[in-house]
């Protein structure tokens, strides 16, 4: 396979951070998520801690709308008062998935990858989905949730997390067909039929 770059956004519940890592090992590529949180912190020098603490959080709110700023691509230096900013930790992130793109054939979940690489040759972005009833079952089962209700809310509370993430460093509607190449149903294959489906179609586009 030539270089190629596969980003992957995806609701909650949907597997879809499971298709990425089958996906990955499949193709004999490497899987980014949270390494990019480490990554950035060994480039800025910014602890660890506050990257997760600013991790896909919600920006919500009067003040988030009025503060809304689309990422451009350019990052903070050390004086700068707002170094440790929520944005500037957005954009060191962004950095890096860049310089991965730049190097090496992968797949990135999250993280508006799409929408940071929307220029880049040779990226492959999906966003996967599946119906509520199906994702509920998924995360009840994953983490032991007896209570289909307490399912259903935690499934919802993320989705609104990734969501309002999304829109505010994008301006782009998550879940949309902006940015994006392919939106799946992981229900309708099941997840090896998904993996399959999307390698067929790198394969197809990329060849």
């Amino acid at each position: 396979m030539s270089h190629t770059v596969i980003t992957i956004a995806r609701q909650y519940g949907s597997g879809g951070k499971t298709v990425g890592k089958m996906l990955a090992e499949d193709l004999g590529i490497h899987f980014y998520d949270r390494e990019i949180i480490r990554l950035a912190s060994d480039e800025s020098g910014i602890s660890e801690q506050l990257f997760g603490a600013a991790d896909e959080a919600p920006k919500s709110g009067i003040l988030g709308r009025i503060a809304k700023k689309v990422y451009t691509g350019e990052v903070l230096p050390p004086d700068s008062d707002d170094f440790v900013s929520t944005d500037n930790l957005f954009n060191y992130q962004a950095k890096i998935i860049k310089q991965i793109a730049e190097e090496e054939s992968c797949v990135i979940i999250g993280r508006c990858a799409d929408f940071v690489l929307r220029e880049h040759e040779n990226v492959l972005s999906i966003f996967i989905q599946a119906p509520l009833a199906d994702r509920v079952a998924r995360i009840s089962e994953k983490y032991l949730i007896e209570i289909p209700t307490e399912a259903k809310k935690e499934v919802l509370r993320n989705d609104k997390l990734r969501r309002s993430y999304y829109q505010f460093y994008t301006d782009s509607k998550w879940g949309g067909r902006e940015h994006k190449d392919l939106v799946i149903n992981s229900s309708v294959l099941g997840i090896d039929g998904t993996v399959d489906f999307i390698k067929d179609f790198i394969e197809r586009k990329f060849k």
